[in-house]
Formats: C-alpha cells, sequence, structure tokens
C-alpha cells in the first residue's frame, strides 16, 4: 500500500530511512541491475521518453545517450520507491506525471513517501495518510487530509 506523510517543510523528517534528495541518494547508491527490470525500463519510458539501451546507456530523445545519473528527479525518485522500498522518499521531487506510478508502485509493494503539495492522483486509489492514519480512496479525501495537516502543523 502507498502511505503518505504530508510534510510542508515546516519540520524535516526524523527517520534514518528518509531519502531528502533522490538525485543524490541514487547517484551513489543505485545498483546496474535495477536497469534489467521490465518495471523500471517502463518508468523511464513513460516519464522521461528514453529507452534503456545497459545500465551505463540511456537514448534520451533530449539528450542523447546519457548515463543513469542524468535520469529526471522524478523518475530517480521512482526507481529509488520500486527498488529500495524500506526507504521513504521524498516525492515532492515528482511531478504530476510520476503519480500513477507512485500509486502503481504502491499496489506492488508497501512504501511510505514524503509529500509536500497537492499530487494530483487518478481515483480510485487506496492511500495511507501517516499522520492522520486515515484510509482515503479519493481525490476530495486527499485535498481534505492536506488541508487538515497543513492547518494541523502549519
Amino acid at each position: 500500500m502507498l502511505n503518505i506523510i504530508f510534510n510542508r517543510g515546516t519540520k524535516d523528517i526524523e527517520n534514518k530511512n528518509y531519502v531528502f534528495s533522490p538525485d543524490t541518494y541514487f547517484k551513489y547508491n543505485y545498483e546496474n541491475e535495477w536497469f534489467d527490470d521490465e518495471l523500471v525500463k517502463k518508468i523511464i519510458w513513460d516519464v522521461d521518453g528514453s529507452t534503456v539501451e545497459s545500465a551505463h546507456s540511456i537514448d534520451s530523445p533530449v539528450l542523447g545517450i546519457i548515463a543513469p545519473e542524468r535520469l529526471s528527479g522524478g523518475v530517480k525518485a521512482l526507481i529509488i520507491m520500486y527498488k529500495e522500498p524500506d526507504l521513504i522518499v521524498n516525492a515532492s521531487a515528482c511531478g504530476d506525471n510520476c503519480a500513477k506510478w507512485i500509486l502503481n508502485i504502491g499496489n506492488i509493494l508497501d512504501i511510505t513517501i514524503r509529500l509536500g503539495y497537492e499530487m494530483e492522483f487518478e481515483e480510485p486509489f487506496d492511500i495511507c495518510i501517516k499522520n492522520s492514519g486515515n484510509i482515503i480512496h479519493t481525490y476530495a479525501e486527499f485535498l481534505k487530509e492536506f488541508q487538515e495537516v497543513e492547518i494541523f502543523e502549519g
């Protein structure tokens, strides 16, 4: 299940498994084998429009042949969520084009993300909001939870 911690940056998440900067974490921790995974290839294609040639060569329509470190921040965050599900990933590095993949990964694995904005998830979904413990199923419920956390923590 997808678990979300709403955090607008008023205080840091105090957890040794929290990845504040997916870019930095990815740069020093990704494994070559990750790029053999079909879901990783689909994510890279869908979000960045790029094709994985190998673990060291990704064909980008904009940049040409690039190393994995040059993938978008959103793609790197998604790959970390999928390959390192015990980590709490700062998903504010992701745009709305990553929302379907976050839900998809959350349907495969139990993951927890930190989110500081109202990402547009497509209904229906099952998301646990860690701040309140509530499980939500609609975008209206998502916005209500986000606003309540903002008022309480703001």
